[in-house]
């Protein structure tokens, strides 16, 4: 007989990527983006994050909120393989799975007790839309979640796929200046899918609540206008 496991919303990941397109591929690519962990009321108790303070990383299970769909399919096409190549969809980290769930590894900046949202934990290097539901969090263990001599199989690695980033400071400065680094990081990934590589055309990310639109010659991506949202 089939079992089903009811699962609970306990918390929202509230991030400056407010758009699927642009945001990191991985956990811990952008390392300088910061995002807000931000608990459903039950879970505001401050006694369930009782030692948290020992741990510098979390693993964070959530939900593919923009991805939920009826059915499924055993092959997917990622797109950093061109777009046209299929995977088994359990040899991808694909949204499009039998239960939409993600794992995130991020790195704990802070926490902190807010006077509306009672304790808040800030992560680093989230790969979350702004919004996404959390499942649950884990403590990262780096004795047991640490494999260097693991295999990536087709996955490209850090900094195999990046671009350099040309944007003139006069548009720079109309950000933040605390979000100006998270967005050249964030650029710096290439944010194009793998089947559109070919020069002139004009892209858009939303980020921070601006618009910032580009494109990208000879790998070199440049940006043109950011604009506020």
């Amino acid at each position: 007989m089939a079992q089903t496991c009811e699962m609970k919303i306990i918390a929202h990941l509230y991030s400056d990527y407010d758009t699927k397109f642009g945001v990191p591929r991985q956990s811990g690519l952008v390392d300088s983006a910061l995002a807000c962990l931000v608990f459903e009321p039950e879970y505001r108790n401050p006694d369930a994050l009782r030692g948290l303070e020992g741990f510098s990383h979390l693993w964070l299970i959530w939900q593919f909120s923009q991805a939920v769909r009826e059915d499924w399919s055993p092959t997917v096409r990622p797109p950093r393989l061109g777009g046209n190549t299929r995977m088994g969809v359990f040899a991808t980290r694909s949204p499009f799975r039998p239960n939409p769930i993600g794992l995130s590894c991020v790195t704990i900046d802070r926490v902190e007790n807010h006077p509306v949202h009672g304790p808040v934990i800030w992560v680093r290097g989230a790969d979350l839309v702004n919004g996404t539901p959390v499942l649950d969090l884990k403590p990262y263990l780096p004795y047991a979640d640490s494999r260097p001599d693991a295999r990536g199989g087709f996955a490209l690695g850090p900094g195999e796929d990046t671009v350099e980033v040309d944007c003139p400071p006069r548009l720079l400065e109309s950000l933040p200046q605390e979000k100006r680094g998270a967005l050249l990081d964030t650029l710096a990934q290439d944010p194009r899918p793998g089947y559109q590589r070919g020069g002139g055309r004009r892209y858009g990310i939303s980020f921070a609540g601006f618009d910032v639109r580009f494109t990208v010659e000879n790998g070199v991506l440049h940006v043109y206008e950011i604009v506020k949202n």
